[in-house]
């Protein structure tokens, strides 16, 4: 943003506010008010996706667009479905690797579903932006032959939920083109991502067997693979899970590194952040020397787990699975290519690139009916997977994995009848774990911190298990081993309530395949966002982020701490560095995460930054309980201020309710300050979003 739009008079702001949002779409907003300065790919060669599409025979094209893979996960299942059932020809790719000048020569008999998910602030995933801009300037009944579905995948959290698809639909009608069915859009937010998909899902299916004539057959498993186990083979060529074929012994990797191929990026330190406390917090910093990885203040480390010790045994044995069983998988279509390096072992496969401890789909029920061990539990599957209340009930609410699942369903009897194929096909595939960069690019270029609270809880309906996080478990696995920890001695103690200390609930292989990952590498890359300081210094900043929403916040302040003892000599930049404010919330002062640090940032910055503290959970008294939203409150006259002088505004931490009451209290403050409606202090800060001056880091 210009340095003079940081300063504009905040009257005027108010007047653009009320008066263009009312006017213009969010995209207008955009040109007019910059912000801050700050089965899926095939033989051809083309990157025409209407050539490709006939080189291969396809008639059914489904198209995702994917920021953090769940687009894809479902793209996926839609196109095995429309196999199974229709026996079409499908071709299910990502919208990156193709492009679309040609879209309106595609023949009118090939229809094209599209499953866009929404990154950020209504934007579209960083590989569909290409797609974007084809669909935003397609000429009027350009596309008027193109039938098409349309699945979005969003967070009704966010001020502008599913605003990637809900584009996608307005230039793809605006291009003439049909829609069959009705648009269908998931919501992240509320947690029904699944059945908003099934719902969708039946109803287009029927509409595309009316409108598209189509004959439906039994569905039945058709593997995408001829799969092939192997006795004899060159072990150097064989993935022990390796993230890429890049990694095997006979291949040198050597970069560029990025989500498709990340960087082995050693954990150098690590520690504990809570005092005396029965949860965990991990800090980890992770060296990038050698990657030639760039990050900025603000942006994500991408870490790509593997599952634990006790999960991959679990998997195993409930599907009697032998673990060192070599396979190959081969193609029966030039469009797909198997999703991770192979040839492979069961084991390898189970460990590192399957997500086997997610939550179970109903649809994977009525899949599993064909294999079901026996009359009994067919019908239960059967059941399950139409009763979408009583699957909640039984399924989602107990937390349950695949393998917790199909026990509960037997009995605890093991499910030896399920094709192995067929899990490798039906369950997604390992997608990393994204966490707000801690550290400041300015400060510590070459390493990245990572501010990581450990999903480690009670299973409120099943007694004696836990809810255990993939990533944030394994990086507490390494923190206490690279800190000599005494595991046996730590389990111990919690058993004699010595301390309050969980032991590890899960145990990880932290050599990785081939020692990979010995001495605490991992995979990573970065993922660059939109989430940046404001490029002129001297421009206040409001900076809210309770728990571990305060990771970006302390890279900020690391930022400006730099950028002050870098203008050390020059005290007319030091003397209009602008006022930076946190709102900080922990539960109690055991979890007050970098307590020891703020106030050396503070003496560092002097008047230009403080930072306001509260407590949710002192002594159990509700009234005693303070939020970040009432500091906001409590605070309201200097924040209008803020506001009022031309303040950027951050937010991270949780969508649902922190994010939310932020938003409530802003509006508030804005509405009384300003004297105007709610209604008038809610579009201005549409207004400060779409110009970049009010940013969210929420999840």
């Amino acid at each position: 943003m210009p340095a003079g739009l940081d300063n504009l008079d905040f009257a005027v702001l108010c007047a653009l506010a009320l008066a263009v949002v009312a006017y213009f779409g969010r995209d207008t907003l955009k040109a007019v008010f910059s912000s801050d300065d700050s089965l899926t790919s095939v033989s051809s060669t083309s990157r025409d996706i209407v050539e490709v599409a006939k080189e291969n025979d396809k008639n059914y094209l489904v198209l995702f667009g994917s920021q953090t893979g769940t687009g894809e996960d479902y793209a996926k299942k839609f196109a095995k479905e429309l196999i199974a059932k229709f026996q079409l020809k499908v071709m299910c790719v990502d919208v990156e690797k193709y492009d679309f000048d040609n879209l309106s020569q595609l023949p009118s008999n090939i229809p094209v579903s599209f499953f866009i998910s929404t990154y950020g602030e209504g934007d579209f995933p960083d590989g569909a932006v290409a797609l974007e801009e084809f669909l935003r300037d397609a000429e009027a009944d350009s596309l008027s032959n193109l039938k098409y579905t349309l699945f979005g995948l969003g967070n009704s959290t966010y001020e502008f939920f599913n605003g990637a698809s809900k584009k996608t639909e307005k230039y793809l009608k605006d291009a003439g083109a049909n829609l069959i069915g009705k648009f269908g859009i998931a919501d992240d937010g509320a947690g029904t991502t699944d059945e908003d998909y099934l719902s969708w899902k039946d109803a287009t299916l029927d509409a595309l067997k009316d409108v598209l004539h189509l004959d439906e057959h039994e569905e039945k498993f058709e593997p995408a693979y001829q799969y092939e186990e192997l006795e004899q083979y060159y072990d150097e060529s064989v993935s022990h899970g390796e993230p890429t074929t890049a990694y095997l012994p006979e291949n040198t990797i050597k970069g560029p590194f990025t989500h498709n191929q990340p960087f082995l990026a050693p954990v150098v330190k690590s520690r504990e952040l809570f005092k005396n406390t029965d949860r965990n917090c991990i800090h980890a910093e992770f060296d990038l020397e050698g990657s030639n990885l760039k990050y900025t203040t603000g942006d994500h480390l991408g870490v790509l787990p593997s599952n634990s010790d006790e999960h991959v045994k679990q998997f195993l044995t409930t599907f009697s699975l032998k673990e060192d069983t070599v396979f190959d998988l081969i193609s029966t279509d030039a469009t797909v290519q198997p999703p991770f390096p192979v040839p492979t072992s069961i084991g390898a496969a189970v460990r590192y690139y399957l997500e086997i401890t997610g939550p179970v789909s109903r649809s994977i029920f009525g899949q599993l009916v064909e294999f079901s061990p026996n009359e009994e539990v067919k019908a239960k599957l059967v059941q399950l997977s139409k009763d979408k209340e009583e699957f909640a009930k039984q399924i989602t609410s107990k937390h349950f994995n695949l393998a917790d699942a199909v026990l509960y369903l037997s009995n605890g009897k093991p499910w030896s009848s399920v094709p192995w194929n067929f899990l490798l096909e039906t369950l997604p595939h390992m997608q990393p774990r994204y966490y707000s960069i801690s550290s400041s690019s300015s400060t510590e270029p070459g390493v990245v911190h990572v501010t990581a609270v450990v999903e480690n809880q009670p299973n409120p309906t099943e007694e004696g298990k836990k809810i255990t996080g993939v990533a944030t478990n394994l990086l507490r696995n390494i923190q206490l081993v690279q800190n000599k920890v005494d595991l046996y001695e730590l389990e111990k103690n919690e058993k004699e309530g010595r301390t309050p200390t969980p032991s590890l609930s899960v145990h990880f292989d932290l050599n990785g395949p081939r020692n990979l990952y010995k001495n605490f590498k991992l995979p990573v890359h970065i993922r660059h966002s939109q989430f940046r300081l404001p490029s002129n210094p001297n421009t206040p900043v409001i900076m809210i982020g309770p728990g571990t929403g305060v990771a970006p916040f302390r890279g900020f302040i690391r930022e400006r701490v730099a950028y002050k003892e870098h203008h050390k000599d020059d005290g007319e930049a030091i003397s209009q560095l602008g006022k930076h404010i946190l709102f900080y919330g922990s539960r109690n002062q055991n979890d007050y995460l970098y307590a020891e640090e703020w106030p050396e940032y503070a003496k560092k910055l002097g008047e230009c930054f403080e930072m306001v503290v509260g407590h949710s959970r002192l002594g159990g008294d509700s009234k005693k309980r303070t939020y970040v939203q009432d500091l906001l409150i409590q605070r309201r006259e200097d924040v209008f201020k803020m506001i009022k002088d031309g303040a950027f505004i951050y937010v991270c931490g949780d969508a649902k309710g922190m994010a939310q009451g932020v938003h409530k209290a802003l509006v508030q403050i804005i509405s009384e300050g300003n004297k105007v409606s709610e209604e008038d202090a809610t579009n201005i800060i549409k207004m400060m979003k779409t110009t970049g001056k009010y940013q969210e880091d929420v999840w």
